[in-house]
């Protein structure tokens, strides 16, 4: 009996013949995510997308999952131990962190600030502003979006760029050095420009806490664009109410929407984005989804190991 592959992907009509040739004896079946059935994921041996919890769990013959994000763990108790699992971690790198450099940039020169007197129709010189030439940036999160940032970083003239990672196994692209973890809290003084990139887990929940935040510097700028659960907003808030740091910016929050009423609404030198970083913004970052797919799955019918497969 042939398998079934599910896709849910973003594929092209012209690019449904390469996964019909990465696969030839396989029936392809595809789908958007609102669109597929129950039926098809009954059949399934391989799915390819982002499918909500409940249909994937609708797929008994299922052997190996492609998820087209970075992210899995809203998946952590959806599939048995005996289905492979792969992330799609790097495809939107360029785009989280141009989007960062954006925020950072925008920051440094006052843009929000000077937006606010546009609306008001108010000629009106912000004062100082900072560069980042000689800046020390430091990374929580030295992965793939982390090490795109901090190359941007360098290209302007970064005094070092420093990455956090929870395992160190040598040098990282765009990072001068590069720290376990556990150094948070020694190189959190030293950073004038703290980005958080941490993926969901135990261990980064409130990993920017009010401790921490009592450690920036008071002209350091914050960003995070990982997921909303490692900072505590409430003290961020109180903070930044309070005149410390130049400015922040956030990308992801927690809840997402952020609520009418959070504070963080309100505070001129922060900026607040939708979520809007990465996801399928740019064609490039919709190319490099499906060239790792078609990757993957020719990795998958030759035996050899599958790119970004998650440990469980």
């Amino acid at each position: 009996m042939p398998d079934v592959i599910l896709n849910l992907l973003p594929v092209r009509e012209e690019e449904k013949a390469a996964f019909e040739a990465a696969a030839p004896d396989a029936v392809h079946l595809y789908a958007g995510r609102r669109t597929a059935t129950p039926e098809q994921f009954a059949q399934a041996n391989i799915v390819m997308g982002w499918p909500r919890e409940d249909m994937l769990a609708q797929a008994p013959r299922l052997r190996w999952f492609h998820c087209m994000w970075a992210g899995t763990d809203k998946y952590a108790g959806v599939l048995p131990p005996s289905v492979l699992l792969t992330s799609s971690a790097g495809i939107n790198s360029q785009s989280v962190a141009e989007h960062m450099l954006a925020a950072l940039l925008s920051l440094y020169r006052k843009l929000p600030q000077s937006r606010d007197h546009q609306r008001e129709h108010a000629w009106v010189d912000v004062g100082n502003l900072k560069s980042l030439d000689g800046a020390v940036v430091l990374v929580a999160g030295a992965g793939h979006v982390g090490s795109a940032f901090a190359k941007l970083c360098q290209a302007l003239g970064a005094g070092c760029t420093i990455g956090l990672k929870r395992t160190v196994g040598g040098p990282v692209p765009g990072f001068d050095q590069v720290f376990p973890m556990e150094r948070t809290d020694e190189l959190l003084p030293q950073a004038d420009v703290v980005a958080l990139v941490l993926p969901h887990a135990p261990e980064t929940v409130r990993f920017m806490d009010r401790k921490r935040l009592a450690l920036l510097k008071d002209d350091a700028v914050l960003l995070s664009a990982g997921r909303g659960s490692a900072l505590d907003q409430e003290a961020l808030a109180e903070a930044m109410q309070a005149g410390r740091l130049w400015g922040a910016a956030l990308d992801v929050t927690e809840p997402e929407p952020l609520p009418a009423d959070s504070p963080l609404w309100d505070i001129p030198n922060l900026l607040i984005t939708p979520h809007m970083a990465g996801g399928m913004r740019l064609e490039s970052t919709r190319r490099n989804c499906i060239q790792l797919a078609l990757e993957n799955l020719r990795r998958y019918y030759a035996g050899e190991p599958l790119e970004n497969l998650v440990s469980r």
